[in-house]
């Protein structure tokens, strides 16, 4: 999980170098939003808490959402977050199983 709040803290800031700005805007906030609720599974995964279940749910929810955005961008950093964000959801649903 630490690995894909990198990528996308990383994607988010890179997007706003972009010349486009208003098309990067849905791939920023997924990407913020994506870091932040993988960072936040990765602490309650960290001491068990009884709601890592759900946690892990929303965070392989968000993990896929923000790596279908970012596949829609052409740039590098874009493309090294989607596969972030699906080795994330990949984890995500071995923990579930």
């Amino acid at each position: 999980m630490n690995n894909c709040v990198a990528h996308c803290n990383y994607c988010a800031d890179a997007c706003l170098d972009e010349d486009n700005l208003e098309m990067m805007v849905t791939c920023i906030r997924t990407d913020r939003a994506c870091a932040e609720i993988c960072n936040a599974t990765a602490a309650l995964l960290a001491f068990d808490h009884a709601s890592a279940k759900a946690m892990v749910e929303q965070c392989r929810a968000i993990c896929k959402e923000c790596a279908e955005e970012c596949e829609k961008h052409d740039s590098q950093h874009c493309k090294d977050c989607a596969e972030a964000c699906k080795k994330c959801a990949e984890a995500c649903e071995t923990y579930l199983a």
